[in-house]
């Protein structure tokens, strides 16, 4: 695995020790030495772990930046924290191994977590996205497992939420109706528009009389302001929130992993369904107005992005009639359908660090070619 920024590294790490705790294997690294300093004089690997597992961690640094004590200090404290074997000190990795780890296993700056078999053949070019999306049902983190777990699974609140908050697991199991509670997830960084969204959603919900709980899941890579505004939606007793800023970066990693691990497999929003609602939520996310899903359990989820679904919630009286026949979700998606117009203005951004990222990007609203632009951003909390 190659890393060179520091960010997420323990989660990471956690990640990976839940996802092969328990596997016994007893691996030699060969293949990994070999790839890593191909000379008889190298030092042995660090051995972080009572039980030998077959993670190895590559730093990989940024060879223009000075290694000074610093430097030195924040590796052997990672280096320490890391149950895994690693390698004894970047300066000994071999210029053609980091050659090969970024041309060919296309290392550029994010965490990589490459799977070979016990013949050192490739078995995943990047497990790290089903690590983050599935947890431990990703062992042994084959291309094979990844496709597997994605032909057994629906786009539900389950899949998109995961274990994030043991409340939403709790909302899902809770029986009422059999079906369990209606669940909404919503984010943005408008204040205002979440205000006059919860305010609104809670009294259509106690006008369809229907189990009801919401839940701030934030923004992408969240700033300040999205902590201020959890501690304005706990004060004034809004919605739930997600307790630990952690978990907000957890919600959209585990999205863009989604994302990530579709692309991987040559899936777009024209052949795979989920790909199409994976695009919508980070499209959505792409501005600065608010967002919100609803769901019934685990059944399909309705979407839409701020202005359309408060349109649709005042216009409650005019859907109410339809919720008997279609159920409150249906019903409030139809009434979206009728709101869309053919203007819209859909974002996506990524990093210029992402990988996989395609030439052309179809819209999930229209399905039009998306323009790629660049750009710089500052943000000042």
């Amino acid at each position: 695995m190659g890393c060179q920024g520091r960010d997420s590294l323990g989660s990471i790490f956690h990640e990976l020790q839940q996802v092969v705790a328990g596997s016994g294997i007893e691996p030699t690294c060969q293949t990994c030495k070999s790839l890593i300093y191909a000379k008889d004089d190298q030092l042995p690997l660090v051995d972080g772990s009572t039980k030998r597992r077959e993670v190895v961690w590559v730093p990989i640094v940024d060879l223009t930046t000075p290694w000074d004590e610093v430097e030195q200090r924040k590796f052997k404290s990672i280096q320490a924290s890391m149950p895994w074997f690693s390698v004894h000190h970047p300066s000994l990795l071999d210029p053609t191994a980091i050659k090969y780890i970024k041309e060919v296993w296309l290392f550029n700056k994010k965490p990589l977590l490459v799977v070979l078999d016990p013949h050192g053949k490739v078995v995943n070019p990047n497990a790290i996205h089903m690590c983050w999306i599935w947890g431990n049902m990703a062992f042994p983190c084959t291309t094979l497992t990844e496709e597997a777990l994605w032909e057994g699974s629906t786009w539900t609140i389950e899949l998109l939420a995961d274990s994030i908050d043991q409340s939403i697991l709790n909302w899902l199991y809770i029986l009422i109706d059999k079906d369990g509670k209606y669940i909404c997830l919503y984010g943005g960084e408008n204040l205002d528009w979440i205000r006059r969204f919860t305010n609104r959603t809670r009294v259509v919900a106690e006008a369809a009389c229907i189990p009801l709980e919401m839940m701030y899941v934030g923004k992408n890579n969240p700033r300040k302001k999205v902590w201020k505004i959890s501690s304005v939606i706990l004060a004034e007793k809004l919605s739930h929130i997600l307790p630990d800023p952690t978990l907000i970066w957890f919600f959209w990693v585990r999205l863009e992993s989604m994302w990530h691990s579709k692309m991987q497999h040559g899936k777009t929003i024209d052949n795979d369904p989920i790909m199409n609602e994976i695009m919508t939520i980070l499209s959505f996310d792409g501005s600065d107005e608010g967002w919100a899903v609803i769901s019934q359990g685990k059944s399909e989820m309705d979407k839409a992005k701020g202005d359309t679904i408060l349109k649709s919630l005042a216009l409650f009286d005019q859907w109410k009639d339809r919720i008997g026949e279609v159920g409150f979700v249906n019903a409030l998606t139809d009434n979206h359908n009728e709101l869309l117009t053919p203007q819209h203005c859909d974002h996506l951004i990524f990093p210029c660090t992402a990988e996989n990222i395609p030439e052309t990007i179809v819209c999930a609203t229209c399905k039009t070619h998306m323009e790629k632009f660049i750009m710089y951003r500052y943000c000042r909390d």
